[in-house]
């Protein structure tokens, strides 16, 4: 990392654990990077992520583009402060949830809700940038979900990101996240046009044929993310088992000669 580049990165971090807040003395400032956060979600919420620009911004708040820069470096440091804002204070997973699964169940529940509601998230989250106290918060919460097991460090941090990557490809899947906003498809639709494809063309795809004939593509029949998250979480289930098994396996003595 060049100094440029690690001098950039400080910034961020700053911006987001600390060091925001107006001072308390002297006249209220015309902006704050929490009215400009907000102002960046509102557009990414209404348009798509593309539509995001420190220009566009600064438009909206009826300011010029460089104005914005005595309060954000760049656009970099905007996208980080509007993932961190726009996913807020992570799960509480107490004991009284259940056990690991459950737990997990209700993260990725809470998760699919933040991405629902600000689905350009997804695109943004793929994005180099430094984690903010809510983005970690949210790793946090994932993780002691599985405090108690058997699971390794790494294994608990890699279960977590599973579950995450589970609900952001689900929320791209249903087309959440269109590249371009203007060509919005229903599930429906979208559902009927393969369908059509595959009829058309069953000498190519019998095994997709084969699938659809079952309910695959069906609408009605849809059952969310849930089969997908029952399939990570029944992986992890098997590892925990494995994990469990060794661990409770007896030691064997070397013999005496």
């Amino acid at each position: 990392m060049s100094k440029q580049d690690s001098d950039d990165f400080s910034r961020t971090l700053e911006l987001l654990w600390g060091g925001r807040g107006a001072s308390a003395r002297g006249p209220k400032p015309a902006l704050t990077v929490e009215g400009i956060v907000e102002c960046a979600i509102g557009i990414a919420d209404r348009e798509g992520f593309s539509a995001v620009s420190m220009q566009r911004v600064a438009k909206e708040l009826g300011r010029s583009t460089m104005s914005l820069y005595r309060y954000l470096p760049g656009k970099n440091d905007l996208v980080s402060l509007m993932i961190d804002a726009a996913l807020g204070e992570p799960p509480i997973l107490d004991d009284a949830i259940g056990d690991w699964r459950a737990k997990l169940e209700v993260w990725a529940h809470c998760y699919l809700v933040v991405l629902n509601d600000h689905p350009w998230a997804v695109t943004a989250a793929t994005l180099g940038r430094a984690m903010g106290p809510n983005e970690l918060g949210w790793l946090e919460s994932g993780v002691s979900a599985l405090a108690g097991t058997a699971l390794s460090g790494s294994e608990k941090t890699d279960a977590v990101v599973a579950v995450n990557s589970h609900v952001r490809s689900w929320v791209q899947y249903v087309g959440n996240t269109p590249a371009d906003p203007e060509a919005d498809l229903s599930n429906e639709s979208w559902g009927t046009a393969i369908a059509g494809l595959v009829r058309d063309h069953s000498e190519r795809y019998p095994a997709l044929l084969e699938a659809m004939e079952s309910g695959a593509f069906d609408p009605a029949d849809d059952g969310g993310p849930a089969f997908g998250l029952r399939v990570v979480l029944d992986g992890i289930g098997v590892r925990i088992a494995e994990r469990d098994t060794t661990k409770s396996r007896p030691r064997r003595t070397a013999r005496q000669p």
